[in-house]
């Protein structure tokens, strides 16, 4: 409110926060989600623990139904080792709001260009795709 001119305390204080949080850049827009924790595929079929590594994010298999083996591995040595423990996701390059890099699919064997975004804060959308054109994309739910 205006007073003969001047602004009261308490809009001072708003208009003193709100230069504050544009002059940091620490809005709720320019913050990244830490993706950090326990992730369950969007059929269910795997858990995947996400950690930082580099500057960016690595994709571990926790759980997994089936099998459990990497049956379709295209190195034959390791078509009989167990799925819990492979990395599956290495996404160390920051891109837009997400970050960028490789997924490995356990269930063709194929290493794809991936990427990773959160979508908000119990959600990402992983993404695997062959000549960045052609992608099948996936919603993953953090288990707390």
């Amino acid at each position: 409110m205006l007073r003969a001119g001047r602004l009261c305390p308490s809009t001072r204080q708003v208009l003193a926060a709100a230069l504050l949080l544009a002059a940091s850049g620490t809005g709720a827009s320019a913050q990244k989600a830490d993706l950090s924790g326990l992730w369950q595929t969007e059929t269910a079929g795997s858990t995947v623990r996400i950690a930082r590594c580099g500057g960016g994010y690595c994709g571990t298999i926790a759980g997994t139904a089936g099998s459990g083996l990497d049956a379709q591995n295209p190195d034959p040595s390791l078509r009989t080792r167990k799925l819990v423990g492979v990395q599956i996701m290495q996404a160390g390059t920051p891109s837009g709001d997400g970050f960028e890099g490789s997924l490995y699919n356990p269930k063709d064997g194929k290493t794809y260009a991936g990427s990773v975004t959160p979508k908000g804060p119990d959600t990402v959308e992983v993404a695997g795709c062959v000549l960045s054109v052609l992608c099948k994309r996936q919603t993953w739910r953090r288990i707390r």
